[in-house]
């Protein structure tokens, strides 16, 4: 699969919660399959995570045949304290770039 990172070990910033939700963002008409792949995680992690993320709102599905349509709510507001009154609209600004972006480096201000 073309860009697909390579495996990591440690830890990292961005939580699989977060990766799914940009990996949706990204496609929402993507298969769990798809976003195991790419996300480094199992089909069955990432139905989990899909769960929990529809059972607190930041996500929908509606079925059609055997595709699902995700739609994310970016009003939403992120559950941990420390990001009080920030939105997923928010987080996937910083997780999801425009494909004319990813061909870039991107800026380090100092």
């Amino acid at each position: 699969m073309v860009g697909v990172p390579e495996s990591h070990s440690g830890w990292t910033f961005i939580t699989s919660h977060a990766r799914v939700l940009a990996a949706i963002a990204n496609n929402p008409n993507t298969r769990i399959r798809e976003i195991a792949a790419h996300c480094r995680l199992t089909e069955r992690a990432v139905a989990r995570i899909i769960s929990d993320l529809e059972q607190d709102g930041y996500l929908s599905h509606t079925r059609e045949g055997r595709t699902n349509t995700y739609r994310i709510q970016p009003d939403k507001v992120l559950r941990h304290p420390a990001e009080a009154g920030l939105t997923v609209a928010s987080l996937l600004s910083l997780l999801v770039q425009d494909e004319s972006d990813r061909s870039r480096p991107p800026a380090v201000q100092h």
